[in-house]
């Protein structure tokens, strides 16, 4: 049990490396890349699936910014990252923000993590246990470690969590490939796809170099059309730029208030590259890009396609067709497919999908929860709250969170994957708020060339100590070009 209120929202600043490499490594690729990223490879083929650059660029962030913000933690003892930016812009204006931003961030996108863990209990029991009640008894096992034992408890159990996030993609990957005949077969198929025009978006039409079938080629640089739902884009939605802006808003993942509260917990930086460079950007992009892959374009060789079936180009027809946006339910599918042959197996694939979704969730019940505590509770109502005061309010926020999400899962279920998705988009306006306190900013000539380097350079009046840390870490000249990343400091 925690004895501090650190001890409690911040593991008082003592998560080892490998335990940090493994927990954020989870808390970054939740149970959406688990169930929802193979089913749009299926949906919309490999323009899609160049998007597994996320692997690289949603640590990107953590590269720019953790090992400083550590720093500022480990030197001011700040527990939050609204504490963090309400000293450096002496104004507590920003901390409010930060909260809201937190809260935004953590409310939709637990509730889409929860929604899709009881969506995983419906499938695999054959609609007997129903999405809401399989989501509302799964929150409430999370609640229970995560109230008790605090940020710690979730950086543990994270840890294995991670380690089984991983596992269940490959195996089910390897049951894509198995039931497709093996490697080769697989690409003989996809050749004899590749050659149709079979297919939801068709063919490119010449967009992107070709008149080639859509699930193999990106449908150009940028179209301008009428918008979705008005006019529908020739050869699909997976232009450079969507993929391009689609990543950078899952750069909101690791800019997110949370991620702060992670680099805080630390007891020194030295996890950080590992995790940004081989647990993340090697290791899970090595699973998507070949794993997941697997899963969504074989699927179509497998019967998920009526068409792919029809025109006699299919494998097999084991799945059940998935055309009609049915694709959520991919992954549940391949799991009962071994469900005769080795029921232990399909146990082991749930438990690593459950393992998914709670890696994520847990971690924002917690960050937010403490966040709801010092920014707002210990700042505005109670600012001589002792420790057990603070955890006990800590445990309040995470019900608050918890039951915030399940209301939203449960009265918002079409809105939620709109709200999911601009999540992570909250969690991307922290960048310039982290860039402007972080060294940043880009004057002179270049201070119109991005948004994000303007807004980021803010007068800097700001703390003095502040700014000599962070002058520390950072070399080059106001006015003179962007400011350039000392490597292992």
């Amino acid at each position: 049990m925690a004895r501090t209120a650190g001890d409690y929202f911040i593991a008082g600043r003592s998560i080892s490396m490998w335990v940090f490499v493994l927990a954020a490594t989870a808390t970054s690729f939740s149970g959406w890349t688990f169930m929802g990223h193979p089913g749009l490879v299926y949906r919309d083929g490999f323009q899609y699936a160049y998007a597994s650059f996320y692997a690289i660029t949603i640590p990107f962030t953590g590269v720019m910014f953790l090992k400083r913000q550590w720093m500022l933690g480990k030197r001011f003892g700040y527990v939050t990252p609204g504490e963090m930016f309400s000293d450096y812009f002496r104004g507590d204006f920003i901390r409010i923000l930060t909260v809201i931003v937190a809260l935004l961030f953590s409310i939709p996108y637990l509730g889409l993590q929860l929604r899709a863990s009881g969506f995983l209990f419906n499938v695999l029991t054959d609609n007997y246990v129903g999405v809401e009640v399989g989501m509302w008894v799964l929150s409430a096992v999370v609640f229970v470690y995560v109230a008790s034992g605090g940020l710690r408890a979730v950086a543990y159990v994270d840890t294995l969590q991670c380690i089984l996030l991983a596992l269940g993609i490959i195996i089910t990957g390897i049951i894509a490939l198995n039931l497709a005949g093996g490697w080769d077969s697989l690409n003989a198929g996809l050749a004899k796809l590749g050659a149709s025009e079979i297919g939801k978006w068709g063919t490119t039409k010449g967009l992107g170099g070709g008149d080639y079938n859509a699930y193999f080629a990106v449908p150009g640089i940028i179209q301008f059309t009428a918008g979705l739902g008005k006019e529908t884009p020739v050869g699909g939605l997976w232009t450079g730029i969507m993929i391009l802006t689609y990543m950078f808003a899952l750069m909101g993942i690791h800019s997110a208030p949370a991620f702060s509260m992670w680099a805080f917990s630390n007891n020194n930086p030295k996890p950080f590259a590992p995790q940004q460079v081989w647990a993340s950007s090697f290791g899970i992009g090595l699973i998507l890009f070949f794993f997941t892959a697997f899963q969504g374009m074989g699927a179509h060789l497998l019967g998920a396609n009526g068409a792919v079936t029809q025109a006699g180009i299919g494998i097999a027809n084991v799945l059940p067709d998935l055309t009609a946006n049915k694709q959520g339910g991919l992954v549940p599918h391949y799991f009962n497919q071994i469900g005769d042959t080795a029921p232990w197996l399909v146990g082991l694939l749930a438990v690593c999908a459950l393992a998914a979704m709670q890696s994520t969730g847990a971690a924002y019940m917690s960050t937010a929860g403490g966040m709801l505590t010092r920014d707002l509770y210990k700042r505005y109502l109670n600012p001589n709250a002792s420790h057990d005061t603070q955890k006990l309010f800590g445990r309040i926020g995470v019900a608050f969170i918890v039951l915030s999400a399940l209301t939203v899962a449960t009265y918002s279920a079409d809105a939620l994957v709109l709200l999911g998705g601009l999540a992570v988009a909250f969690g991307f306006q922290m960048w310039p708020l982290s860039a402007g306190s972080h060294g940043l900013p880009v004057r002179g000539q270049h201070g119109g060339s991005s948004l994000v380097f303007s807004v980021s350079s803010l007068p800097k009046t700001s703390v003095p100590r502040l700014r000599a840390l962070w002058e520390l870490n950072w070399v080059g000249a106001a006015g003179r070009g962007p400011f350039i990343p000392q490597v292992g400091v």
